[in-house]
């Protein structure tokens, strides 16, 4: 071996080392940052649970509890506030339903618990597993309400004015109710955010701190997301107090999940591709990598054509431009930088989410500088790649060589970018309408039959429009704070549509005693 292949072998060593040793301590002080100084409860087994929630995993037919269950509910019937990092299918649902029939009284008709989750789908899913726990209707006390947009609010309110103690539902929804004045959580005892990231993705921030209104000082909070990042930490702090935290997603008690996946496509097909992926998974930020100043400046036209706040920077850039770039992307003023390898050296920005590689990079080494520019300071990351199939084989040579789990997946479809989304807009939509005043609502009556009309004849016109909205609200630049990793502190607080089964304080953030 030759000088320049010694040094070449051990660079490239101690780069696997250091990668290393920065995921494990990125884990640990995620760690520290999220865990209370509480004890750790040990897990629970089935025949410890209490004679309620024992009755409800019986009326279930479940044989025993999954892992998550049997580490989270320990924590929910000691009244304390806790973060699940656990993936959908974990049986997260049953972790936070089974100690509500412990925890809550079932002769008080009165909304006891709030599960919030982020699409209908979801909310419907939840409710229909409350209501296999709690079994025939004719021997139960529980009640719940299914609480989400799309359908008339008579069923719902009727669920609530029941005697329901759980509603289950969509954030918009709910806060149209809370305004209404239909739904009182004045006596809640326990919240559960359900997919926190998901929520956040589909831009239900607004309307949750709304809620965080009208849910009482003294409660229990939980929550649950598939991941980590910056924004939903953010989000902990709002409702949560002093939170355990379990980290469950991937076998470990770590919040360093970086997620590496990647995409095989045609060669002319990158360009879609990479915008396909952004607008399924929606990031608030992050670098898009490119081997070339060419790839940088074509990249770049495109994503601003397509309606993407971003801005890209190459080797030949001004310091000066450079900067402002720069500049605009760490004040969150920038969602998207497009950049080459050599431009991107000595960029420090914290709380990008996703880092994109347009293509593999031309020296291995480049991979790891590259993933590195998300999933700092113990926060989570995904790294997207977009290869041919002329590259895949470099690809798993650089995935072998540095440790690296990668994750082949299909491109999202049509359709499936098409319904998610719907989702997203029909939530801004529906929370645009909710902001309008009495007056502002009369003046739309004058176009309802226009609306009509074009919906029937010129349905273009109308998508054009949706469309312009949808891009200004979603593709645009962030100013919330919890969307681009302020400490957004506010008050460290907490705890805080179809009918379901028959059946307000103040935000804060204190634990029940119990």
């Amino acid at each position: 071996m030759d000088s320049d292949q010694t040094k070449q072998s051990r660079y490239v060593k101690t780069v696997d080392i250091s990668e290393r040793a920065l995921a494990t301590e990125r884990a640990r002080s995620a760690k520290q940052a999220l865990e209370s100084s509480g004890d750790e409860l040990p897990a629970i087994e089935l025949p410890e649970l209490p004679e309620p929630s024992r009755d409800a995993v019986a009326a279930a037919g479940w044989s025993s509890l999954t892992p998550v269950q049997q580490q989270a509910i320990p924590y929910m019937l000691e009244g304390r506030d806790l973060i699940v990092q656990a993936r959908t299918g974990s049986g997260k649902t049953g972790a936070f339903m089974l100690p509500m029939f412990s925890l809550l009284d079932p002769e008080y008709r009165a909304v006891q618990a709030l599960v919030l989750a982020p699409t209908r789908e979801l909310a419907r899913q939840v409710n229909e597993e409350f209501c296999r726990m709690a079994g025939d209707e004719e021997y139960t006390s529980f009640r719940s309400a299914l609480v989400h947009g799309g359908v008339r609010y008579g069923p719902q309110v009727s669920a609530i004015k029941d005697g329901a103690q759980i509603v289950v539902g969509t954030p918009g929804r709910i806060i149209d109710l809370l305004e209404q004045r239909k739904l009182d959580l004045s006596v809640l005892k326990v919240l559960v955010l359900d997919e926190a990231d998901e929520m956040l993705s589909m831009g239900f921030y607004p309307a949750m701190r709304e809620i965080k209104k009208y849910v009482p000082d003294v409660r229990q909070s939980v929550m649950f997301s598939a991941t980590m990042p910056v924004k939903v930490q953010n989000l902990a702090r709002l409702f949560l107090t002093e939170p355990s935290f379990l980290g469950l997603s991937t076998g470990d008690e770590s919040v360093d999940t970086s997620e590496h996946r990647y995409y095989l496509v045609e060669p002319m097909k990158r360009d879609r591709a990479l915008v396909s992926i952004m607008e399924m998974d929606n990031p608030d930020s992050a670098i898009i990598f490119a081997n070339t100043k060419k790839d940088v400046e074509y990249l770049t036209a495109f994503l601003k054509n397509y309606g993407h706040d971003c801005d890209g920077i190459s080797g030949d850039l001004s310091q000066r431009d450079r900067d402002s770039v720069l500049n605009r992307l760490k004040s969150g003023d920038l969602r998207f930088l497009v950049a080459t390898d050599v431009a991107a050296r000595g960029i420090d920005v914290s709380d990008l989410d996703y880092v994109f590689m347009y293509d593999v990079p031309q020296n291995p080494e480049y991979y790891i500088h590259r993933s590195g520019r998300t999933a700092r300071a113990g926060k989570s990351g995904t790294i997207v790649v977009i290869a041919t199939q002329l590259e895949h084989n470099a690809l798993k040579s650089i995935a072998k060589r540095y440790g690296v789990t990668l994750e082949n997946r299909e491109l999202p479809t049509k359709e499936m970018i098409e319904e998610k989304v719907s989702e997203r807009i029909t939530v801004l939509l529906e929370e645009a309408y909710r902001k309008k005043t009495g007056v502002q609502r009369e003046r739309l009556q004058r176009f309802m039959t226009l609306t009509e009309e074009l919906a029937e004849e010129e349905p273009e016109i109308l998508a054009m429009l949706v469309d312009k909205f949808y891009h200004e609200s979603m593709h645009g630049k962030r100013d919330n704070p919890v969307e681009r990793g302020s400490s957004s502190n506010e008050g460290s607080d907490h705890k805080s549509e179809t009918s379901g089964r028959k059946g307000s304080g103040k935000g804060g953030g204190k634990r029940r005693s119990r």
